[in-house]
């Protein structure tokens, strides 16, 4: 709808842009306008008083009414008053004042009484970055149920968020929001960003629309494929025969692979070209190892930096660093990136805008291992379609324990079994150097240790030009790896069954879930222990629980009070106020759905 330009100045002011988000700026509280003949002691009335007497003190002013509504006196006391406030109690004068009465001792008060013009009503009051007179008179004039019908909201919704702005009596009895009010509020700011981001999504002509079959691909498997991994090619395949490009997420936990669904994306687009961008070295390698293994027919080839730079045209599945953001690539129909949450949105643009022609755009995969709320992925899917693979291909056998300084001792046992039976360990540090902030030893520290205890340890951390060598020497020589959470995404161990970390406290749930994913990757008995200095923490003896990263990212949401829970979608950087990712799924779904029936705007 059209704003005139002052309510276009306090709309910029309050930092939004509908009246549905005016909608939601509720009061927080109200005022009681009406006039009662029960005197009420410590809440505020309103009194139809005649000005009997104004005594003058040097901190304040102190009046005597005749109350007519009451039939007796009140003192009026008004401290540290200002000039204007003078002026406003004239002996003879009968007015109608609004303040907080306490009584005591059979005499009655009003603290810093204010003269009132409008009666009979129940007025909100606002904090906003508006004066709250202002922010009424705007709420006045704006919020009325065409002009939140016209926002596609529905009847009920609209009753319950303007019975907060235009309340009746019974809400000054109610301390918090009625069950009804809370959900409409839930669903308003929910319809009010998902509109938003469905607005941002942009659709384009795909380069290739292609009917494809996978089925000769999944038969050939040498293993079967979960039936989310199914579901998930199958999204893909039907992404494909649409004229639209596919724009989708695909989110799997540690080790639910998601290897094959992107190997089955670029099975399914042959004869056509597809492209995978991978975050290092060593992931782009294992990709074409498995690509090279599984797809036997398609010419594929694999670009790093030390790639010659030769024509790129001869290849059906062309894999790579970042460095294919500095080739000449040839035309491709679908691009795919690998752990798209390492590169920048710049880089996954660059990819893209590489091998688009004109209007025309190759469908577009991204993949994630960290896995997020079914909520958000809900959220998200008005801006990205997304596909979810909860369950991993073999259960993994991991038992995590929670340590302290105690327990070192049982450790080292436990450390020195697990090499004797050829098997690895990975020991992560919080720090590569000594910190006076810090309570724990740094890699640097704690390094001698190690390697006077123990053959074949390895080191390595994120500024270690070398760590990809590292981490190649370890896998086939190795028996300890010390390192920071450079190793979090990266390198497959098949050998790995113990990870220790230090400082456990100090990482999010899902950064130690993508940790305990490195061991026991090819089904042999895994161990995960979290060492603390804290006594206890409720945090991590949840994560021990658990193995699932979809409810380890809710446990996530749960502890987490701050920061932008969407991962940087919510480009004005703020919280939702009244949702609760873990909890509003039904809501969220509530919402997808009715915003699928609105008339699909220009």
């Amino acid at each position: 709808m059209e704003f005139t330009k002052e309510q276009a100045a306090k709309f910029k002011k309050l930092g939004i842009a509908t009246v549905g988000e005016l909608a939601l700026i509720i009061p927080h509280t109200y005022e009681d306008y009406r006039l009662h003949d029960k005197l009420n002691p410590h809440t505020f009335q309103l009194i139809d008083a005649t000005v009997e007497s104004v005594y003058r003190a040097p901190n304040s002013i102190q009046i005597t009414f005749f109350v007519h509504n009451f039939g007796h006196q009140v003192t009026g006391v008004l401290f540290r008053p200002k000039p204007y406030m003078m002026h406003q109690f004239k002996v003879g004068d009968r007015d109608y004042y609004y303040g907080m009465i306490e009584c005591k001792g059979g005499s009655c008060s009003m603290s810093m009484p204010k003269k009132v013009s409008q009666i009979g009503d129940i007025k909100p009051k606002y904090k906003s970055a508006l004066r709250s007179d202002v922010m009424f008179r705007l709420t006045r004039e704006l919020l009325c149920y065409d002009n939140l019908e016209a926002e596609g909201l529905s009847k009920d919704v609209i009753d319950s968020v303007l019975a907060l702005h235009f309340p009746e009596p019974s809400i000054l009895k109610s301390k918090e929001l009625s069950a009804e009010s809370l959900e409409a509020l839930k669903y308003l700011e929910l319809f009010i960003y998902m509109k938003e981001l469905q607005h941002k999504r942009r659709y384009f002509q795909a380069l290739v629309s292609k009917k494809s079959l996978y089925d000769s691909f999944v038969k050939k498997l040498p293993f079967q494929l979960t039936d989310e991994q199914l579901l998930a090619i199958e999204d893909i395949q039907k992404d494909f025969a649409k004229d639209v490009a596919a724009k989708r997420m695909i989110v799997g936990d540690v080790g639910s692979g998601k290897t094959m669904v992107i190997l089955a994306a670029a099975f399914m687009m042959m004869p056509h070209r597809s492209i995978l961008m991978a975050p290092t070295t060593i992931l782009a390698n294992q990709l074409y190892e498995e690509a090279q293994k599984f797809l036997p027919s398609m010419k594929t080839v694999l670009v790093t930096n030390k790639t010659k730079k030769t024509s790129l045209d001869a290849y059906d599945f062309i894999i790579g660093t970042h460095a294919l953001l500095y080739r000449e690539l040839p035309q491709a129909a679908l691009v795919m990136v690998d752990e798209q949450h390492r590169f920048g949105t710049l880089q996954r643009n660059m990819l893209e805008k590489l091998i688009s022609q004109g209007k025309k755009k190759p469908h577009y995969l991204q993949f994630s291992a960290t896995p997020i709320p079914r909520t958000l992925a809900m959220i998200e899917s008005a801006h990205i379609d997304v596909s979810l693979i909860t369950a991993t291909p073999f259960q993994k056998d991991i038992d995590s324990k929670v340590i302290h300084k105690s327990d070192f001792k049982d450790l080292l046992v436990h450390i020195q079994k697990e090499i004797a039976k050829n098997n690895q360990v990975l020991i992560v540090y919080p720090l590569v150097e000594q910190s006076e902030v810090l309570a724990y030893q740094s890699i640097e520290e704690a390094r001698g240790y190690w390697e006077k205890k123990f053959e074949n340890v390895y080191v390595t951390h994120g500024k270690d030009k070398e760590k990809e060598q590292v981490l190649l020497d370890f896998r086939d020589k190795g028996d300890i790896l010390i390192a920071t959470t450079v190793v979090e995404v990266g390198i497959s161990l098949p050998r790995l069954t113990t990870v220790v970390i230090v400082g456990a406290e100090r990482l999010g749930l899902s950064t130690l879930h993508q940790l305990r994913g490195r061991v026991s990757r090819t089904g042999l008995k895994g161990y995960c222990f979290l060492y603390t200095n804290q006594k206890s923490t409720q945090r991590l003896n949840e994560f021990v629980k658990t193995t699932s990263g979809f409810d380890i990212a809710n446990l996530d949401l749960k502890y987490r009070k701050s920061g932008d829970l969407l991962k940087g979608m919510n480009q004005s950087g703020s919280q939702f106020t009244w949702v609760d990712f873990a909890e509003d799924t039904q809501i969220v779904a509530k919402v997808k759905e009715d915003l699928l029936l609105l008339p699909k705007s220009d």
